[in-house]
């Protein structure tokens, strides 16, 4: 037995838990700053949003997202679960987000640091062997050395240089450009980081709302409150209060359609208040097309789409009446024949009994065709444009449920006070403009015609700008990065008796065809006699 197995070393003392820790922790750092790790998590941010380009988004249509769950009644809860129907507001995304700009700023904060270092470090000296670099070329000068190097530095003048003298009178110069490369990348990911954040910020205090807008002297709307739009979708830090008050009204509309029906242009005349002009008669004037939206600070007004909304007067058999324009919702986006419902409740006085005046509500559900087309009683529409306008309906007496304040579809009625009795259905009626039906009680249903109105889109995006201006970076330092080379010259003079030894060694610091061209024309405006470069290198 030896000594070494009689006497074993002690073994190392084990690292207090908190070094331990403190190891683990800087490596989970290091993985996640790496270059990989944030090429994954953009990969992940992709896929990530996927979902909420294929699947109804609750924040932007809750009706749609509400009738996939109620098809799918073991998918639709499970999804909803996973907030697949709230995708850009889910925990998982959110997670991914934030983990790439960590990530990001974790990777290029010890690259700005190498990027600085580097410009403020000279350039490296001459390689011992500079035959060796994949650019070589040597020669003889008849000029002395001292002019042989004013001559070099004249021929370098717009790189950056530093110029050594070694023994036996030997000089050598250090040449490197293109630092701009470097700093063009980094530009584009830290604007990369930028346009994230201020998308992210955009996300938080910005807000979208949908209105849909009557036109031809319709009444309009005023962006002081979320109750007055149709949709609204609040950033997370936005509770809705406190929005840039203006009004619009929209004084026509007007599309433009090719021969197969399809639309070509939306243009919609509008006017507006904003600033001082709130409160008075002073209205400005506007038009409002398809991606030319109305600009107010960081408010933007975007036409979005159109429809139709049929007007109906309805007289109850006392001869009072009542008159509603309602927008129908668009079942066909070819020819637009719509779908809607609207209910009238009797006027004052007409039925005093509140139970009976409830009794002899009027509702109507149907179809609107913009350019009817019948197939025996079946209506259909053959063109988008407003030639030749008519409705079916369905027209119920009874209890609509206005007054029961359970949130009802303006396009449907209300099924269970159908299938309850409450309301009763009294005709089915195929009407044209100025046609009108009577009911077995003396009520009679007039269709008066039909408005265009404007589907319009406010959007506030407090980073809008910062959102430009970081695109525009971005591809500044992207086409800078692409475009630049990063280079190293060498020069090594040496007298040789009455003239100057020139030896010029070049590298690419990036694998980019093409660089050997500007490295033989220095060496020829340096060696009279150095050959042109192959036309493949140019």
């Amino acid at each position: 037995m030896t000594l070494t197995d009689r006497n074993p070393a002690p073994p190392l003392p084990s690292p207090p838990p908190w070094r331990r820790a403190l190891a683990q922790a800087r490596n989970l750092w290091r993985q996640l700053t790496s270059m990989r790790t944030a090429l994954v998590l953009l990969f992940l941010l992709a896929v990530a949003a996927i979902p909420g380009a294929l699947l109804p988004q609750r924040n932007l249509n809750v009706g749609k997202v509400d009738e996939y769950i109620a098809a799918r009644p073991v998918l639709g809860p499970l999804l909803d679960r996973l907030e697949m129907f709230d995708v850009f507001a889910s925990f998982w995304f959110t997670a991914i987000y934030a983990l790439l700009m960590i990530s990001l700023i974790g990777c290029l904060l010890p690259r700005l640091r190498e990027h600085l270092r580097a410009l403020r470090s000279e350039p490296v000296a001459v390689p011992r062997n500079l035959s060796r670099l994949p650019h070589h070329h040597q020669g003889k000068l008849d000029t002395p050395i001292d002019d042989t190097l004013e001559q070099v530095q004249t021929v370098l003048r717009r790189w950056r240089t530093v110029t050594r003298t070694g023994d036996n009178g030997h000089r050598s110069i250090s040449a490197e450009k293109g630092y701009l490369r470097e700093a063009g990348n980094l530009v584009f990911h830290f604007s990369l980081v930028g346009l994230l954040v201020a998308v992210a910020t955009g996300r938080l205090f910005g807000y979208e709302g949908a209105v849909i807008v009557i036109a031809d002297g319709g009444p309009g709307f005023c962006n002081t409150s979320p109750a007055v739009y149709d949709s609204f979708r609040a950033g997370t830090a936005t509770d809705g209060t406190g929005l840039e008050p203006f009004c619009v009204r929209v004084e026509d509309f007007s599309a433009d359609y090719l021969d197969n029906g399809q639309a070509k242009m939306f243009t919609s005349n509008i006017s507006y208040q904003n600033g001082e002009d709130l409160g008075t008669d002073r209205w400005q004037q506007h038009r409002l097309r398809v991606n030319e939206p109305l600009r107010l600070g960081n408010e933007r007004v975007y036409l979005t789409g159109h429809g139709y909304a049929p007007r109906f007067t309805v007289t109850f058999p006392d001869g009072q009446s009542r008159t509603e324009t309602l927008q129908f919702a668009p079942e066909d986006a070819t020819t637009f024949l719509s779908s809607g419902a609207m209910r009238f409740d009797p006027p004052g006085g007409t039925y005093p009994d509140p139970d009976e005046r409830r009794r002899n509500q009027i509702a109507l559900e149907g179809l609107f065709a913009p350019t009817a087309a019948f197939d025996g009683t079946l209506l259909t529409s053959v063109f988008p444009d407003m030639l030749d306008p008519a409705v079916a309906i369905d027209i119920y007496k009874g209890d609509t449920g206005l007054d029961t304040g359970i949130p009802q579809s303006i396009f449907k009625l209300n099924s269970e006070m159908i299938n309850q009795g409450r309301l009763v259905k009294q005709d089915r009626v195929n009407l044209k403009p100025g046609e009108s039906t009577t009911l077995a009680d003396g009520t009679a249903v007039r269709f008066d015609g039909a408005e265009e109105f404007a589907y319009l889109q406010v959007s506030h995006d407090p980073a809008q700008n910062w959102v430009l201006v970081f695109a525009i970076t971005m591809m500044g330092g992207l086409l800078a990065s692409l475009v630049i080379k990063r280079r190293r010259i060498w020069v090594r003079l040496r007298p040789d008796g009455a003239g100057t030894a020139l030896e010029l060694g070049g590298l690419a610091r990036t694998d980019q065809a093409g660089w050997g061209s500007e490295f033989t024309d220095i060496c020829q405006r340096l060696l009279p006699d150095v050959p042109s470069a192959p036309k493949e290198d140019r």
